[in-house]
């Protein structure tokens, strides 16, 4: 007597209908369809996980960018003003304080400018 498979396909099918819950027409409700539908959708999910950190990042430098403009500089040079001074804080901070504390945004800015300003200066002397 062979024996049959048919709970553990019905298992299987399940998972499947089950992520294909709410696509378009005969996407959640023909297997064929439903397999290749939710392997390409999952295909998706996962690249878009890895885009997102990209889109993030660059939210976050246009924000830094828009602030620094504001305060008569660009975002490059303040970068680089930052690095100079040794003062590390990543984009994703710098963009909170530059939404919602201006005042302290404006005295990383001045520090930016000298920190840039000293090596120019030193530079220059020598």
């Amino acid at each position: 007597m062979r024996i049959k498979s048919g709970v553990t396909t019905r298992r299987h099918k399940r998972k499947y209908f089950k992520l294909a819950k709410g696509f378009y027409s005969d996407k959640s409700r023909k297997w064929r369809m439903v397999k290749q539908q939710v392997e390409k959708s999952l295909t998706a999910a996962y690249s878009g996980r890895k885009d997102r950190k990209g889109d993030f990042r660059t939210l976050w430098t246009q924000r830094i960018n828009a602030a620094c403009r504001e305060h008569g500089t660009t975002y490059s040079r303040f970068i680089a003003g930052l690095k100079k001074a040794g003062i590390a804080l990543n984009r994703k901070m710098l963009s909170e304080i530059a939404v919602t504390d201006a005042p302290s945004f404006k005295h990383l800015v001045g520090l930016a400018g000298s920190g840039a300003g000293l090596k120019s200066s030193s530079k220059a002397a020598v």
